[in-house]
């Protein structure tokens, strides 16, 4: 009777090699992450400015980021900046830009739809009871503005790892690369091992987004 293919997933390290490689995506999505949120909330700020300057930049910048592909502003930031300019820049780190600079125009967007969503009368009550701008953006703007965003930005979360996947094509050895390794090394000896390969790799990435997606479900059904 041939091998079904899931034992080669516990031969060797081949189990770990693959939990190694699920870090390496979600180190990157992670990072990039920590650093969107931050950045997409100035950013969602300029965009709310009346300045026209200030729309036709921010928009030109959203624009662009959401019409061209992630794969194609990897390739972009690796092969195409490091030959263009000289600069060294490895995987990871282009990896991080490229999806840095994703997630601040995702995240600037939800802050500019969460910002602008808040009722005109609610200023005009801050004012009424003598709040002054900052006592407004404090303890009226921000808590409100606050419970829009988390649940979005947990989903944006788990967007992010699961497309971080496309760093396979920049030579990084993530989770899918590894199991495309493992798949190619017993070929022959396990031809079916794609299946459990592949599966197994399905269910780790279900693992580190379903709990999220949970969370964002939860706590916006909670404010709701």
């Amino acid at each position: 009777m041939q091998d079904s293919g899931i034992s080669v997933l516990f031969m060797g390290k081949n189990f770990l090699r693959l939990l190694e490689g699920l870090w390496v995506t979600l180190r990157i999505s992670l990072i990039a992450v920590l650093l969107s949120i931050p950045l997409g909330i100035l950013f969602g700020m300029f965009m709310t400015m009346k300045n026209p300057v200030s729309r036709a930049v921010s928009r030109v910048y959203l624009e662009f980021i959401r019409i061209m592909p992630q794969l194609v502003l990897l390739f972009i930031a690796y092969f195409g900046v490091t030959r263009a300019f000289g600069w060294n820049l490895s995987a990871d780190v282009s990896a991080v830009i490229v999806f840095t600079l994703w997630g601040t125009a995702e995240m600037g967007d939800l802050v500019r739809g969460a910002l602008i969503s808040i009722p005109k009368h609610q200023y005009d009550s801050a004012a009424a009871l003598g709040m002054n701008k900052i006592q407004t953006f404090g303890y009226v703007v921000v808590p409100q503005t606050m419970r829009r965003l988390i649940p979005l930005t947990i989903n944006l979360t788990t967007r992010m790892i699961k497309t971080t996947s496309l760093v396979v094509l920049i030579g990084m050895t993530e989770v899918l690369k590894v199991g495309k390794q493992i798949i190619d090394a017993n070929r022959f000896d396990y031809p079916t091992a794609a299946l459990w390969v592949y599966g197994v790799i399905f269910l780790l990435y279900f693992l580190a987004c379903w709990p999220i997606s949970m969370l964002a479900k939860k706590l916006e059904k909670r404010w709701r």
